[in-house]
């Protein structure tokens, strides 16, 4: 059964996409008391991060906008959170079978340092692409490793087959109540300190970060605008949402390695149900963003969490009433690569 439903009623020019009501819908599911039973849990475990006023982007948007700094959690993401509510909700013995996740490597890193809190083994599986220091943080934290799949849809897949040989709970990085109001802490935080919000950006992967932080703002501060962004190269949920059905791309070499994969029909009702526009920018302009972040703001970011940041810079938004919050939503980046960016930023700054 099919029907045709408004996307984006706080938008001046609603999209209209066809849906399918045989997919499972999740987002209506979404409660905001889940965030704060999830922020009461978390309470001790996870660091409040600063949310700090940005001059240029305040410039650009003609009012305030600031930036939540999730690249300094724990573990240097905000999947710290929707990792340990996830597993802190498991009854002792079913965590005690076990962990399971696959990741693109900062919900490896967050399951990870849960399963330690808990005591609980944990076996990750992320894609033979994985950064470096996303792998070594994942190792140091007493974890197991499997970087054997090719690329990250393989590497869910090859979990998900592992955690029921195994009987093991597989923990999804984007998906499942407990993690998804996890993740909507960080909105939470960001309502606490900035009471006024107008415009929230998120950037947008397999919806997970979405889709919490959406679960509380669409319920308590409806009027709020929710902005999402990617890079060209991990649009699957943009391409999705434009033809009102899950489409499938390319797996191809990205800043935005966080960002990369498919996503399903819970990820695209997340989609449909929480954004009022999402938009892509490019690697290039995502490779200066982190050289500028760097330079104006001292924030080390990789390619995923830069993409919000991203959009605003180069003004890839139709609009953004103020005040404004940015997620900046990791700084796991290998120092090579990091240099790299912070070279080719300073040099495009020179030509220019």
């Amino acid at each position: 059964m099919r029907f045709e439903v408004e996307v984006g009623v706080l938008n001046p020019e609603p999209r209209t996409s066809t849906f399918d009501l045989d997919s499972r819908l999740v987002f209506r599911d979404l409660r905001a008391t889940d965030v704060l039973a999830a922020a009461e849990r978390l309470r001790d475990l996870v660091r409040r991060t600063p949310l700090v006023r940005s001059g240029p982007l305040s410039d650009i948007a003609a009012g305030d906008v600031f930036l939540k700094l999730e690249n300094e959690q724990t573990t240097g993401s905000f999947k710290l959170r929707g990792a340990l509510n996830a597993i802190g909700s498991l009854p002792e013995d079913v965590r005690a079978q076990g962990i399971v996740a696959s990741s693109a490597g900062n919900h490896g890193l967050g399951v990870a340092y849960a399963a330690r809190y808990y005591a609980v083994p944990a076996t990750i599986f992320v894609p033979a692409t994985a950064p470096q220091v996303k792998r070594d943080g994942i190792v140091a934290l007493g974890a197991t490793l499997d970087t054997t799949q090719p690329h990250y849809d393989a590497a869910m897949a090859a979990a998900k087959d592992f955690a029921a040989r195994r009987g093991a709970t597989f923990i999804n990085p984007c998906l499942g109540a407990s993690l998804l109001a996890g993740q909507g802490t960080v909105a939470l935080e960001i309502l606490s300190d900035l009471p006024d919000l107008a415009s929230l950006v998120v950037n947008v992967g397999g919806g997970g970060l979405l889709g919490g932080c959406a679960s509380l703002v669409r319920r308590v501060a409806p009027a709020v605008r929710i902005a999402g962004a990617q890079s060209v190269s991990t649009d699957a949920m943009a391409r999705s949402i434009a033809a009102g059905r899950v489409v499938e791309i390319d797996n191809v070499p990205t800043l935005a390695d966080g960002l990369a994969g498919q996503i399903d029909d819970e990820a695209l009702d997340i989609g449909h149900e929480a954004l009022d526009e999402l938009v892509t920018v490019t690697e290039e302009e995502l490779g200066r963003t982190i050289g500028w972040l760097w330079r104006t703001h001292g924030a080390r970011v990789e390619g995923a969490g830069a993409v919000g940041a991203a959009a605003v810079l180069h003004r890839k938004l139709s609009s953004l009433p103020t005040p404004a919050a940015v997620v900046v939503s990791g700084g796991n980046i290998d120092t090579g690569r990091f240099e790299q960016l912070l070279r080719e930023e300073e040099s495009g700054k020179r030509e220019a």
